[in-house]
């Protein structure tokens, strides 16, 4: 082989490489359109997404929310998408404004830890519309919509289903941090509706004790802590954070594989359908629909029709997939009339925003 030829390899190797760096592009973020496609056009509707520390993949909140935008793309809505994976929270607006600087109409930011830089960067460029999905609006920008959701409500719903179905009289909860607001709600509302089946059950709750910048993405604390309260009686175990919470329904799901009788409850979206290791033991899942909510607000956003505040999206619990057979008809008649309850208001989740 030649000396021009190594030459010419090495070259393409160290371009490759500096794109692959580049704001989370990959080929997979824009299979299927037209790479080409200018987002300042104005015949042009672009949609961007920047995840948290969490990942695009991780099976939960930020992937749900990829799902409504990569919907939107699907039915028309958007000529482009494109996401960005931020790895460190200190480049929060930066990733933002790799969006912002290129045109594109509407930007998803996703987290509650991305809230200020998505306040910062919807100053900054207030002809673009910004999606904080999880982000409780408490001063209104007109350009902002936080999607948000009554977590408190469907963890109230899997709180009497756990208090349903154990047989120990003791259910858990493993969790992301405190420090994010619905994480509290899922938390509260898990204990309460538990409560409102059974006020003798013992729930054991337990928070990551990292901050923000780890607590949806250790798995492996998540899977030692679930094991820790099956250890203590718990046969009912609810993991609420990310691919923490997930290391914690596979943990329980090898428990049932093993033969103990023992069952876990997702969250977020239906993880029934993104945590396939969890379906030994995965009853239900505690949901807040994110792609539907995502993907209503950037149709509103396209035809002019933006609502800035807070925009509350739909909560509610996953089918039981293998184990419909095995739910009690008085356990899903009594779901029913729970969910009816929380939505006229004649059940209160005794969730008070705010406290711990």
């Amino acid at each position: 082989m030649s000396k021009k030829w190594f030459i010419l390899v090495a070259l393409v190797l160290v371009v490759a490489a500096i794109l692959s760096a580049c704001g989370g592009q990959s080929a997979a973020n824009n299979k299927g359109q037209n790479t080409n496609v200018d987002c300042k056009s104005p015949d042009v509707f672009c949609v961007g997404l920047v995840t948290d520390v969490g990942k695009i993949d991780d099976k939960s909140f930020n992937q749900s929310a990829w799902e409504g935008v990569k919907e939107a793309l699907s039915k028309g809505v958007a000529n482009k998408i494109d996401y960005i994976e931020t790895t460190d929270a200190k480049d929060y607006e930066a990733n933002i404004e790799l969006f912002a600087k290129k045109g594109y109409d509407v930007i998803v930011t996703v987290g509650f830890a991305l809230g200020q830089a998505t306040q910062n960067m919807a100053k900054k460029y207030p002809n673009i519309k910004f999606i904080g999905v999880d982000q409780f609006q408490g001063k209104k920008v007109d350009n902002v919509a936080g999607l948000i959701f009554h977590e408190d409500r469907a963890g109230f719903m899997a709180g009497a289903l756990a208090a349903m179905i154990t047989k120990t009289n003791t259910i858990a909860a493993v969790l992301g941090t405190d420090l994010v607001p619905p994480v509290v709600a899922y938390k509260e509302g898990y204990e309460n509706g538990a409560k409102y089946i059974n006020p003798d059950i013992k729930v054991i709750a337990t928070y990551h004790p990292g901050g923000l910048e780890n607590a949806f993405t250790d798995p492996e604390w998540g899977a030692a802590t679930a094991k820790q309260a099956m250890d203590q009686g718990a046969d009912v175990v609810f993991g609420a954070g990310g691919k923490t919470g997930n290391g914690a329904l596979i943990e329980v799901a090898s428990a049932a594989k093993s033969g103990k009788q023992v069952y876990c409850i997702g969250v977020d979206t239906d993880q029934w359908l993104t945590v396939p290791e969890a379906h030994a033991c995965l009853v239900s899942s505690a949901m807040k629909l994110i792609t539907p909510g995502v993907f209503d607000l950037i149709q509103l956003a396209k035809q002019g029709k933006f609502p800035s505040g807070n925009y509350y999206g739909k909560t509610g619990l996953a089918p039981f997939h293998a184990f419909d057979s095995k739910i009690p008809q008085k356990v899903k008649d009594k779901l029913k009339e729970i969910q009816k309850g929380l939505m006229d208001g004649s059940i209160d989740t005794g969730y008070k925003p705010g406290t711990k």
